[in-house]
């Protein structure tokens, strides 16, 4: 089995899973959206979700493709370093990241969408061929 999303990373961001980090992390976008706007479910889903992170761990693992981008790098650059565009460099994509760097990462617009596309962009960096 792919082992492509770490628990620690998972628990790390959950930190700040009141926005909704770790579902994003998890491949969760709608959820981590909901997560967002209403603090984690007003904190009793993020409490819940310390609980569910081991599940939404193993379901990553088997949705998305290993390979040479790692995912939790990919993602710790995203959340702590996007508006600089660093995350889109180590996957290769240097005028994004470029452009990234010089509009505080498309005025933020392009980190939201980052967030919402993040483990795709790995999964088809670590498969070029591959089609989903």
């Amino acid at each position: 089995m792919n082992d492509t999303h770490s628990k620690v990373i998972g628990y790390i961001l959950w930190i700040f899973g009141f926005l909704g980090a770790h579902r994003f992390y998890y491949g969760k976008p709608v959820t981590g959206t909901i997560w967002l706007f209403t603090f984690g479910l007003f904190g009793i889903g993020w409490l819940v979700d310390l609980f569910l992170i081991p599940s939404m761990d193993r379901e990553a693992d088997l949705r998305f493709r290993s390979g040479q981008y790692d995912y939790s790098v990919a993602w710790i650059l995203l959340t702590f370093l996007g508006f600089l565009g660093v995350h889109r460099m180590y996957l290769g994509k240097w005028i994004s990241g470029i452009i990234y760097l010089f509009t505080l990462g498309l005025f933020g617009i392009g980190i939201i969408y980052d967030f919402w596309t993040l483990n795709n962009q790995v999964s088809i960096n670590n498969h070029p061929t591959a089609h989903h």
